[in-house]
């Protein structure tokens, strides 16, 4: 007399081999999505040290250019996109970025000391993935544990004049909108 249906014993051992299967689907899903976000965070890292390494080079280029004999520093980030100390237009960046780690486009601003901007840093407190390995360029401006920590900083070359500091001039960090 079999009417079709498996014993009672067997319909257990198939829910439970289901229930085993969901449950390392759902295992495999959790690793693959950690390993995506991972991927994620490392590729805004580079994304950030790529962008944080055009404003460095903007800004000394902004200082290395400035007419005259006394070497000035932006005094915002939009004076990056069109410089208005010359009758024809210069530009040192195309377009202000968004911090890559923020997705917003404030950045911290490092501020230069006679005044001006000396260098920008990201917002985040995040902590980074990299903690080493970086250029040698960036090498002293990183460190700490979070992406606030990465300063992304022109320094003049040596023997370079230097403006002489603004009377009351804030030495600290502070942050700035950009566009």
């Amino acid at each position: 007399m079999n009417s079709g249906k498996a014993p009672s014993r067997q319909r257990g051992f198939t829910y439970l081999v289901a229930m085993f299967a969901v449950a390392i689907a759902g295992l495999l899903l959790a690793v693959t999505s950690e390993v995506w976000s991972q991927s994620r965070q490392r590729e805004r890292e580079k994304e950030l040290l790529f962008v944080g390494a055009q404003f460095r080079e903007a800004i000394g280029l902004y200082y290395q250019r400035t007419p005259g004999a006394v070497k000035r520093y932006p005094e915002k980030l939009e004076d990056l996109l069109e410089d208005k100390r010359y009758l024809s237009l210069q530009r040192y960046l195309r377009k202000l970025y968004p911090d890559p780690i923020t997705g917003k486009p404030q950045w911290g601003i490092v501020p230069a000391p006679g005044g001006g901007i000396l260098g920008v840093y990201s917002l985040s407190e995040q902590t980074p993935i990299k903690t080493g390995n970086f250029d040698a360029l960036d090498q002293a401006s990183f460190g700490g544990s979070r992406y606030a920590d990465w300063k992304f900083v022109y320094e003049p070359p040596e023997g370079s004049a230097q403006p002489p500091p603004k009377p009351g001039a804030n030495e600290a960090t502070t942050p700035a909108k950009t566009g």
